[in-house]
């Protein structure tokens, strides 16, 4: 059963064109399911059954799996049976009657303003490494973008005179404001930092490794880690940990949904109202310290 993986992860890649995180996350769903049909001595894809695959939710259940990983799984087994199905490897799709499991929308962990300012100012501007980490740690809290998009910027999709970036994918593109602190801190890295850093005249990438190529996401990783580590911060920072940072404070200050839609690149408005919550904590808080009985 192994062998159709390689052609659905080719599959998931050239025709639906899904991105390198949700291909690995698909892949290492499916194989997890393979490893457990093979656990049951099962070896012919066709004669898994609704059964079946409720059987191996029930398992991750059993080892105390979230519902969102569930979810996640299902998902994966859906667009698994249905490029199997078109192919005409199975007859019948056994995932196409079952519900998604409900996933409990928990609140982003986020950073204070004041912890925000203390991670960025950890960054030394005493050399190019320095100057680089800073630049990037702005523009991340500054525009709220992913970490794939921040790193998969080129020279040419930011704007320093007007203050902004310009995400681009296959199926989008939208364009994000910065503050004036963000483009102080791309513009020193541009002017000098990077000049630095990069090798090949012909290197596109906005932000670069010490070998002058682009850095990569693990890269990043270590990048908050040490910072992290410097800062004295005890909760756990991850370089998501900054975009929902950049959400929760947006719609603390009163910003409106639907620009913070745009702003995040949400397809949805149901992903952008899970920050609601901070706007209904910041009034309990008002609350309780206005009113003389509360």
């Amino acid at each position: 059963m192994e062998t159709y993986i390689d052609e659905y992860t080719d599959f998931m890649e050239r025709v639906c064109h899904k991105s390198e995180n949700t291909v690995e996350s698909y892949r290492r769903d499916v194989l997890q399911y393979l490893t457990y049909l093979k656990e049951l001595g099962m070896t012919d894809i066709k004669k898994t059954t609704k059964t079946t695959v409720l059987s191996y939710l029930l398992s991750l259940k059993k080892k105390g799996r979230a519902s969102s990983t569930m979810s996640r799984a299902l998902a994966s087994l859906r667009s698994f049976y249905l490029y199997l199905l078109q192919n005409g490897c199975v007859d019948s799709d056994p995932t196409a009657s079952l519900v998604t499991p409900p996933v409990e929308k928990k609140p982003p962990k986020v950073l204070s303003s004041d912890e925000v300012d203390i991670l960025l100012e950890q960054p030394k501007l005493n050399d190019s490494k320095g100057i680089r980490d800073k630049a990037m740690l702005e523009v991340l809290y500054a525009t709220g973008i992913r970490v794939s998009e921040l790193i998969g910027l080129n020279v040419d999709d930011v704007n320093v005179q007007m203050g902004f970036v310009r995400c681009r994918n296959l199926k989008s593109e939208r364009t994000v404001p910065m503050g004036h602190k963000a483009v102080s801190a791309l513009k020193l890295y541009m002017e000098t930092g990077r000049r630095a850093l990069v090798r090949d005249d012909e290197e596109s990438a906005l932000f670069v490794n010490c070998s002058g190529s682009r850095i990569s996401r693990q890269g990043f990783w270590k990048v908050i880690k040490h910072y992290q580590h410097s800062a004295g911060i005890e909760k756990e920072i991850t370089p998501h940990s900054l975009r929902h940072s950049f959400a929760a404070h947006l719609v603390e200050n009163g910003a409106d949904l639907q620009s913070l839609k745009e702003m995040m690149g949400h397809a949805d408005i149901s992903s952008t109202q899970i920050y609601t919550c901070f706007v209904d904590e910041k009034i309990r808080s008002v609350y309780e310290h206005a009113h003389p009985r509360a």
